[in-house]
C-alpha cells in the first residue's frame, strides 16, 4: 500500500491540526500508510502550509518523491495591527517560508478555496508548479443536524467558533459583540464563544462594551449586560467531538474572521445545519452559497480592518431568523453537495498519487 508523509505534524487546536487529523483518517480508512519521518520510504509527501525543514523537503525530492504543498492565507494582519515585535516577525518569517517552498520545492500546489488561489497569485505571481483547488471537509455522519442539542427558546444563541481570538484576531470578538448589541434591541441574545479568548481580549471585550455606555457584570466567565439583554459567554476550547452538539445548540453562526481562507468552522456549522450569517470577505462565498446562510458586504476595507456594517448585519441575521427551518436545510445540503470527507481526501489522492 502507497505511504503517505505528512509534514509537518501540528498539534495545536483546530486549523491545520484539524486537518491532519482528519486527513490521516481518511488515509488509514482507505489501507494507506502515514508517516511523519522524511526519511522513512514513502511514495508522496503533504506539506501542510509551511516547514522549517527544509533539508529533509530536498532529500524527500532528490528521492523523487512528489511534494504537495497545501496553501492556507498569507499572514498578513500583522502588516495593519501591530500586535508586538514577535508576533510581526513570526508572521513574516512564516510567509518567506511559504513563498520559497512554493516557488523552488513544490511539484504541485492545493490551494484551500479560489480565495486562497487569487490571494497568492495576485500578491507572489503564478508559479512553475501545478495547482487545484480543494475545500476542506467534514466528516458528514459525526457532523450531522441529527443527535442532541440545548437549543434554547427563549433567548437567540448565536455561537462564535474560532480556534483563536487572541491578539490581532480579537477585533472579530468585538464585531460579534456590536451584532449581540444590534440584535438585542429586538430580543434576549447570547453569545457563545468557544475558542481561546485571553484576559487580555476579554478585557479589550470589557472596555469595548463599556464605552458604548453599557453596564457589564462579569461572572462565572461570563458578561452580562444590563438592561440590554445580552449575555456572552466563554466556553473556552472545545474539543472536536463536542462540536456538533454545540453547533447544533445554537440558531446561527456568526464567522468572525476576517478574510477567511477556508474556515473549518464554518464547514462543520453548515454540515450540522447551523445557518451562517456574516461579511462577504475570504471564501466564505464559495462555501455558504445562498443557501446556508447570509453575507453582507464588509461596508469598508477588510484588508484595513475598517469597522464593519453592523446594522447590515444586524438585519441579516434577522431575515435569516425569519426563515430558519430553510436555511438549516440549506446549510445541511451545502455541505453535503461539497463538503464531505470523503470528497475532500480522494481529491488530495489525486494530487498526491494519481
Amino acid at each position: 500500500m502507497p505511504t503517505i508523509c505528512i509534514l509537518p505534524r501540528v498539534e495545536r487546536v483546530g486549523g491545520v491540526a484539524g486537518f491532519r487529523l482528519k486527513f490521516e483518517a481518511g488515509l488509514r480508512a482507505r489501507g494507506l500508510q502515514v508517516t511523519y519521518d522524511p526519511v522513512a520510504p514513502c511514495d508522496a509527501a503533504l506539506i501542510l502550509a509551511g516547514t522549517s525543514r527544509l533539508a529533509e523537503l530536498y532529500q524527500l525530492r532528490r528521492r523523487g518523491v512528489r511534494l504537495v504543498q497545501r496553501l492556507d492565507g498569507i499572514n498578513w494582519i500583522q502588516r495593519v495591527r501591530w500586535s508586538g515585535l514577535v508576533y510581526h516577525l513570526r508572521a513574516e518569517y512564516g510567509n518567506l517560508l511559504l513563498r520559497w517552498i512554493r516557488a523552488r520545492l513544490a511539484d504541485r500546489i492545493v490551494y484551500q478555496s479560489q480565495f486562497v488561489r487569487r490571494w497568492w497569485e495576485t500578491w507572489y505571481g503564478a508559479v512553475r508548479a501545478p495547482a487545484t483547488v480543494i475545500l476542506n471537509g467534514v466528516d458528514l455522519r459525526a457532523f450531522s443536524p441529527e443527535g442532541p442539542h440545548d437549543r434554547p427558546d427563549d433567548r437567540l444563541r448565536i455561537l462564535l467558533l474560532e480556534g483563536n481570538l487572541g491578539g490581532p484576531w480579537s477585533v472579530g470578538l468585538l464585531h460579534a459583540a456590536a451584532l449581540g448589541l444590534a440584535l438585542a434591541e429586538r430580543r434576549r441574545v447570547e453569545l457563545m464563544v468557544a475558542g481561546v479568548a485571553d484576559r487580555a481580549t476579554q478585557q479589550a471585550l470589557y472596555r469595548f462594551l463599556s464605552r458604548q455606555g453599557h453596564s457589564v457584570t462579569v461572572q462565572d466567565h461570563q458578561f452580562c449586560l444590563h438592561p440590554i439583554p445580552l449575555a456572552i459567554r466563554f466556553a473556552g476550547v472545545i474539543s472536536r467531538d463536542r462540536i456538533p452538539y454545540l453547533a447544533r445548540s445554537a440558531h446561527l453562526l456568526y464567522s468572525a474572521d476576517v478574510n477567511s481562507a477556508c474556515p473549518n468552522a464554518v464547514i462543520e456549522a453548515l454540515a450540522c445545519g447551523l445557518p451562517v450569517v456574516a461579511f462577504d470577505s475570504g471564501a466564505l462565498r464559495e462555501l455558504v452559497g445562498q443557501e446556508g446562510g447570509i453575507l453582507v458586504p464588509y461596508g469598508g476595507d477588510p484588508w484595513q480592518l475598517d469597522w464593519p456594517n453592523i446594522p447590515a448585519l444586524a438585519r441579516a441575521a434577522d431575515s435569516l431568523l425569519d426563515d430558519l427551518p430553510r436555511f438549516q436545510q440549506g446549510a445541511r445540503a451545502r455541505a453535503e453537495a461539497l463538503l464531505g470527507l470523503d470528497r475532500m481526501v480522494d481529491a488530495y489522492l489525486e494530487v498526491l498519487l494519481g
